[in-house]
């Protein structure tokens, strides 16, 4: 290949690389037009804001418990559940709570991050019924990322 060649090939590459590049930049200019006309264009929370579009039939109960698990969050029923639905999943999915198993050092902590950093509000008196249904429901587990298998029936690999 001569040279002339392998410097066709770069400017090429380079024209590419130009209009992908500006392409975008277009793309994402026109959508933050559109994000600034109307923002509920990108949610996907639709009614009204800090809360979710869930279909409810009005004849069923809202916040129904089911052996021992609310059926709307997946939280466990317990004394303060409803503090912590009506405080902690108006920003985010419930699951992200009850993925985090923390103590209760660790759960004022993720608070206090939450209030510098995400805009929560004071929690007032419900802080200390919050952390307290937490650190009951959703402690620290000392198993690791999971349990150990057990009853497994192992075989050799051939070669």
């Amino acid at each position: 290949m001569s040279k002339q060649d392998n410097f066709r090939k770069q400017v090429k590459s380079f024209y590419g690389i130009l209009v992908i590049s500006f392409a975008m930049v277009l793309l994402i200019g026109v959508l933050g037009v559109i994000y600034m006309m109307d923002p509920s264009v990108f949610s996907s929370k639709k009614d009204t804001p800090n809360s979710e579009v869930v279909d409810v039939d009005p004849d069923e109960d809202w916040d129904k418990i089911e052996n021992g698990i609310h059926l709307r969050t997946g939280f466990k029923d317990g004394e303060g559940l409803m503090t912590v639905v009506n405080n902690c999943t108006n920003c985010h999915s419930a699951q992200l709570v009850i993925q985090n198993r923390m103590n209760e050092e660790r759960w004022i902590e993720t608070i206090r991050w939450m209030q510098k950093t995400q805009n929560l509000w004071d929690l007032g008196d419900n802080e200390k019924v919050i952390v307290n249904y937490l650190v009951t429901n959703y402690p620290p587990k000392s198993k690791g990322r999971r349990e150990a298998l057990t009853n497994i029936e192992w075989y050799p690999l051939e070669q």
